[in-house]
């Protein structure tokens, strides 16, 4: 379960059965699709039949990750900037420290409890007495500060480094280099001790849930990371060969980028296991429908990408329950408007960039046609999504927002008044020049690379000459790899897919600084903004409230991120599988589950 961090993840474009493009009518009308009838999913499985110990100790749990990409292998939350690591590691606890409500803000009984103090503005982190690492050490006071060294270090890897961690008292030194050490922690009892007191320049009310982006919300194994230079870290056998966890299960084995496997972790704190045997494999999505119906796997991994065509082949099978939640994530469409800046550290926007003029982004997404997409082939479990807020945080999400419903004409008019004048088929750029338009976007199945084909179809349809970059889609970590350069000119429009953490504040994503912020759109009126979401007028929850649906409107208008669809987090699960629970305050995930017969049902 996600709850740490934010983190790139696998687009579910691939949502549509095996299709041609002659399914797809484009014409030059103004359609307005109805909403998308939603699946109707409880987020548990009640499993009233009775667990066998037999087979949860004999047996082995087999779950399938679903992805048409290796995993990279990085177990370290702080360095893992894609949700696949973080999905087959899962069984390890991903070094998660506090339990949360159903509402995922912080409570007491986790690896750790903390309290806030907003008269000192300090934050206090207290590890449980029992707890260890799955090598048979201490978890320490060390190790809660240690992933804040990794993440600001100015040669680190991570991309999980935003402003928002300046708010503690001596980071933004540490971050520049002028600073060896993050002078606002504290160890009331030595960093080998169970406490830390975190100062702030003023707390945040984000503070109050997990997942935000001010406080991290896991631990780091210091005794075995010490040694390793920060900047070689995420390639270290201690993270890749030999590493250690905090949950429920330790690893076993893993078979890079294709299998990991686990048993008990003798050392975990809490209630013990009772399966004594997990395996997750990687699963092609060409492959993943005929797995589950040859009963090859009990379950997709919680958090895995879950397509509506298999949510339509998967339903009515008998023997697996299907079981899901409003997704924590989005796709969505981004544009290259400039580049970062790896010495000062920021995203620089530059107007004047090929996708700089915002009615050009406007009107490529006026252009194309997600409801009519999402109401044939999303199944109930996939609907054009609004806004940059996913329904999941009801509170904050902007439900009365219109986003971007298919209109050709107004995509045209846009274009027009933009001054991208027709010469014969194509459109020009403003100055006359030619215009040609590089779209990059995931490999997947047969049926994504239909999708795609619809968009440059109805792209082109209104005079956009818009191509695949390189050619053709891109391997996951190829795509990523290729966004994540500090300047790139193959790609101009992108179709990415975020895995949020439970906590919507999206500096880390979209702030100015965020190495996530890929298309690096930076203004003034986006800085203020995101930084009123967690100002000291946000401790009132109607201000931040206005201020979240004033973020959501004004990236609207902008339209340098656009959020193309939500969707359900779901999964089948094999009959034999007692104690599965998606449910938001279920802290227990792995160790609940058990086995009532040695066979799949």
């Amino acid at each position: 379960m996600n709850k740490t961090s934010k983190k790139w993840a696998v687009s579910s474009a691939a949502v549509l059965a095996a299709v041609s493009l002659a399914t797809f009518s484009v014409d030059n009308t103004t359609t307005v699709s109805a909403a998308t009838k939603k699946a109707k999913l409880s987020d548990t499985f009640k499993n009233n039949a009775k667990e066998s110990k037999t087979a949860n100790d004999k047996s082995t749990l087999k779950v399938a990750e679903p992805n048409d990409s290796p995993f990279k292998g990085i177990t370290e939350p702080a360095l893992a900037d894609n949700q696949e690591d973080a999905n087959v590691f899962g069984p390890g606890g991903n070094a998660e420290l506090f339990n949360v409500d159903k509402n995922f803000k912080v409570v007491d009984g986790g690896l750790a409890n903390q309290k806030l103090d907003r008269e000192n503005n300090t934050v206090t982190i207290t590890i449980r007495d029992d707890a260890k690492w799955s090598d048979g050490q201490p978890v320490v006071a060390r190790d809660v500060e240690y992933p804040y060294e990794i993440i600001a270090n100015e040669k680190s890897t991570s991309s999980q480094y935003s402003a928002d961690y300046e708010r503690i008292e001596g980071m933004a030194d540490y971050h520049s280099g002028k600073a060896s050490t993050i002078s606002g922690f504290s160890y009331p009892d030595g960093e080998d001790g169970k406490t830390v007191v975190i100062k702030y320049s003023s707390l945040s009310p984000s503070m109050k849930f997990a997942g935000n982006s001010f406080i991290w919300s896991a631990v780091a194994p210091y005794h075995l990371y010490k040694d390793v230079a920060i900047d070689k870290l995420a390639s270290a056998d201690q993270v890749r060969k030999n590493p250690v966890f905090v949950g429920p299960y330790k690893l076993d084995k893993v078979v890079e980028g294709e299998s990991t496997s686990w048993s008990p972790n003798k050392y975990y704190w809490g209630k013990a296991p009772k399966v004594k045997h997990i395996t997750i494999n990687v699963v092609s999505s060409n492959s993943i429908d005929k797995a589950i119906q040859t009963k090859k796997y009990d379950f997709t991994t919680p958090t895995g990408v879950m397509r509506g065509t298999s949510y339509k082949n998967l339903k009515k099978l008998k023997n697996y329950k299907m079981v899901g939640k409003p997704d924590l994530g989005y796709n969505y469409f981004g544009f290259n408007v400039g580049e970062y800046d790896t010495k000062k550290q920021v995203n620089v926007m530059d107007p004047k960039s090929k996708m700089g003029d915002k009615k050009l982004r406007q009107a490529m997404m006026y252009a194309i046609d997600e409801d009519a997409i999402n109401e044939k082939f999303g199944n109930g479990v996939k609907w054009r999504a609004k806004t940059l807020i996913p329904p999941i945080f009801d509170k904050y999400s902007d439900q009365s927002a219109k986003g971007f419903p298919y209109s050709p004409k107004k995509a045209a008019k846009l274009l027009d008044d933009a001054g991208y004048k027709k010469d014969g088929k194509w459109r020009t750029q403003p100055n006359g020049k030619k215009l040609v338009i590089r779209f990059g976007a995931m490999k997947g199945s047969a049926t994504s690379h239909a999708t795609y084909q619809d968009y440059l179809q109805r792209w082109r349809k209104v005079g956009l000459n818009v191509k695949m970059a390189t050619g053709k889609e891109m391997e996951m970590n190829s795509f990523y790899d290729t966004l994540q350069k500090p300047k790139q000119n193959k790609i101009d429009i992108f179709a990415g897919a975020w895995s949020l953490s439970s906590e919507p504040t999206p500096s880390q994503l979209y702030g100015e600084d965020a190495p996530f912020n890929m298309g690096h759109f930076v203004t003034k009126k986006n800085t203020q903004l995101i930084n009123d979401l967690n100002s000291e007028k946000a401790w009132d929850d109607s201000y931040r409230t206005d201020k979240f649906k004033e973020w959501q409107e004004y990236m609207n208008d902008q339209a340098a991120y656009v959020a193309s669809d939500n969707s359900y987090q779901w999964a089948p699960v094999n009959k034999r599988v007692k104690g599965f629970s998606l449910s938001n305050d279920n802290n227990d995930f792995w160790n609940s589950l058990s086995l009532t017969s040695s066979k799949l049902k």
